[in-house]
């Protein structure tokens, strides 16, 4: 009995101890783990101190970055406002010198008054004279000359009025100054000089020693185109003829020559469609005013042919 108590005391002792150990080890594993977690929290607290150190940082920088940005922008910005007015600039400067090379190029006699007023003498020649087709002549056999850069002009007014029903024929074109002299000679005799004087130009003073005008006629009446102004052609030159550049000089009361309704002048389109749009007179307007349409001259496009010298 004793033996059986002393056996159950040692094994009631030793569960004891095992029990306490188990305790122990629980309390020792609990503490252990409490304390890693704490490091775990202090690890983590410092790397998110970090992290959000390195994020003010990095919005700090991004903030100056932006700065930066909008001061090149502004600054680019600027830079492309200059450029652009340096560009108009030059662009404005270009097109004023290429307006000044377009009258340096343009013989300022081709729009001067010279009816009684302006003279040329007896040197002057356009700087290239064009023939012009002989279908287009009253009389076959003759030569008449335009000058070079007008007869594609005067070429398509002739074609259009051709096709308008309304055919358009050359009486005369480019005179020199002897042969208006000889011309203006011959009327003389023929009219005596005061008549002469009222229909025909001295030497110097006509428009046809310019090379821009033309003395127009029909296949109907030939040399005599003293009944022009009741021809479909005529009636068809006065809605027309601006369109090609030609203007006629001496309209009806004019205080220069009598009545010429088939003598017709280039003034180049901008200047004939200002005086047909203003129903004005060429003779009318200050020379200064005309001369302002020195550099369009010979503007605008025609599709007349470009036939040999």
């Amino acid at each position: 009995m004793k033996e059986r108590f002393q056996s159950l005391y040692a094994k009631t002792k030793t569960s004891s101890l095992i029990f306490s150990g188990l305790v122990l080890l629980i309390v020792v594993y609990g503490i252990f783990t409490t304390w890693q977690t704490a490091h775990q929290n202090t690890v983590l607290k410092t790397q998110i101190k970090t992290l959000e150190l390195s994020l003010q940082t990095a919005e700090t920088k991004l903030a100056k970055f932006d700065d930066d940005k909008n001061r090149i922008l502004g600054a680019l910005g600027t830079a492309q406002a200059k450029s652009n007015s340096a560009t108009e600039q030059l662009d404005q400067v270009t097109k004023t010198m290429e307006i000044f090379q377009r009258i340096a190029q343009t013989d300022p006699q081709l729009l001067q008054k010279y009816s009684k007023v302006y003279f040329l003498n007896e040197n002057y020649k356009p700087s290239a004279l064009t023939q012009i087709d002989t279908k287009y002549l009253v009389t076959k056999t003759k030569t008449l000359e335009i000058h070079d850069r007008i007869w594609t002009f005067l070429w398509d007014l002739l074609h259009e009025a051709d096709q308008a029903g309304a055919p358009l024929l050359i009486v005369s074109a480019y005179r020199s100054f002897g042969t208006q002299a000889s011309l203006k000679s011959a009327y003389k005799v023929t009219y005596g000089s005061g008549t002469a004087n009222k229909f025909s130009a001295d030497q110097g003073y006509s428009e046809h020693q310019l090379g821009t005008t033309i003395d127009f006629s029909t296949p109907t009446l030939g040399t005599n185109f003293e009944a022009f102004a009741k021809t479909k052609a005529y009636t068809w030159l006065l809605a027309n003829a601006y369109r090609y550049g030609f203007i006629m000089s001496y309209p009806a009361n004019n205080g220069y020559y009598v009545y010429e309704p088939w003598h017709w002048r280039f003034v180049g389109l901008d200047l004939a469609k200002l005086l047909h749009d203003q129903n004005k007179n060429f003779y009318d307007l200050d020379q200064r005013a005309i001369n302002v349409y020195q550099a369009t001259f010979f503007n605008g496009t025609t599709s007349g042919p470009l036939l040999a010298h």
